[in-house]
């Protein structure tokens, strides 16, 4: 099985910023330990600030690869262009956020990803990420 999850502007922050939202761990300590429990995953990680960045990884990899996990950060609420690079690949995709993001700021309850997405997973830290994986690894 061969996931590739994608994770969006400040999401390279993790571990550092508004820790109260996000926690203190870093996402690179996080996805060592996701490479090491499921050890028959394929897993890779791609971070990038850039929305053009992200639409390209995602073009390049979206007809090759069994599943992406995204957190598109910020680009969730203001992206059609990742969403619609989200529909044009064939490999299913899942919308993770770290937060809860119905319980934040009214701006962030609109996803523009949703709807071209397999499935959301929200707010249980950075378990959201396993909730993906462990979904990839039972189909």
């Amino acid at each position: 099985m061969n996931i590739l999850i994608i994770n969006g502007p400040n999401l390279n922050l993790l571990g550092k910023r508004e820790k109260k939202i996000y926690g203190d761990q870093s996402f690179d300590d996080y996805f060592s330990l996701l490479q090491s429990k499921y050890p028959k995953a394929n897993l890779n990680y791609f971070q990038s600030n850039s929305e053009s960045e992200i639409i390209d990884k995602i073009h390049e990899v979206g007809f090759d690869i069994d599943g992406i996990i995204i957190n598109a950060g910020a680009f969730t609420h203001t992206s059609v262009a990742i969403r619609d690079a989200i529909a044009g690949v064939t490999s299913t995709v899942i919308e993770v956020h770290i937060s809860n993001v119905h319980a934040r700021e009214s701006f962030r309850h609109k996803s523009y990803l949703s709807a071209v997405c397999k499935g959301v997973i929200a707010g249980f830290g950075l378990d959201s990420y396993r909730l993906a994986v462990e979904h990839y690894l039972s189909i």
